[in-house]
């Protein structure tokens, strides 16, 4: 079984323009979340899932010149440059990240992966209640079931832009979310990237460190120790999926 990573990334985010390739503390956003992915073992292929607008050829030359994998596909439809990403890469297991989680820590990757690969659900995920700090999303489901959606039923406005909430809104696949552990509770904190002030917790939380290697238990340490870090961005409005 292929299992593949995608991490959608486009430079025309409205709130923090090009904030795929900002630097944290001297290093690419992409730069940072990749390094602290490369370590999962059975994947196969980490691809950033860009767009074809002139904006993104930045992205593209970056992983060019950094030896990534990528694709370019729509910029509205996010689910058809999603499914065509791993189309395109022979993708079995799909592993779904957006660019905006630099901080991501891969051992819950590896924990979705492992449910998922253990279990007959359709869907597995750690977002679909509050728990985790926001920027620790994670999902996984086969490209067959991906593809599924758009086979039985018309796409609506949601599934484009999100790309997988019929998956788990629908009733009709077999779904599970991964409740975290008392120690990686924190929904007050965010580590998403989405405007200036979610950068500063997040570099001010990279530069705490001396290596990309550590983990949600180490970031949530740090943020009891510096609670003021959860009030720079705590009034942030997110436009996700209610």
């Amino acid at each position: 079984m292929k299992v593949n990573i995608s991490i959608e990334a486009r430079m025309t985010s409205s709130r923090l323009p090009g904030k795929v390739l900002k630097k944290i503390n001297n290093i690419p956003n992409l730069e940072v979340m990749i390094h602290r992915i490369r370590c999962l073992k059975g994947i196969e292929n980490i691809i950033v899932a860009t767009t074809i607008n002139k904006e993104d050829d930045e992205i593209v030359n970056w992983c060019i010149n950094n030896n990534i994998s990528y694709f370019r596909g729509s910029e509205a439809n996010v689910y058809e440059r999603v499914l065509q990403t791993h189309t395109k890469f022979n993708s079995d297991i799909i592993i779904e990240l957006t660019g905006d989680c630099p901080l991501i820590d891969p051992n819950l990757i590896e924990e979705a992966l492992t449910l998922y690969k253990d279990n007959n659900y359709d869907y597995i995920s750690n977002c679909l209640k509050p728990g985790y700090p926001l920027g620790m999303a994670v999902q996984v489901y086969s490209l067959k079931t991906l593809q599924s959606i758009s086979k039985n039923r018309e796409l609506e406005y949601q599934d484009k832009e999100h790309v997988t909430p019929y998956l788990y809104t629908s009733g009709k696949y077999s779904v599970f979310n991964i409740e975290p552990k008392e120690k990686h509770k924190m929904p007050e904190l965010s580590v998403t990237l989405d405007t200036i002030e979610d950068f500063n917790v997040i570099e001010n939380i990279t530069k705490a460190f001396n290596t990309l290697e550590f983990t949600l238990t180490d970031i949530i340490a740090f943020a009891k120790q510096n609670p003021e870090l959860t009030n720079m961005n705590i009034d942030t409005h997110r436009k996700g999926l209610n």
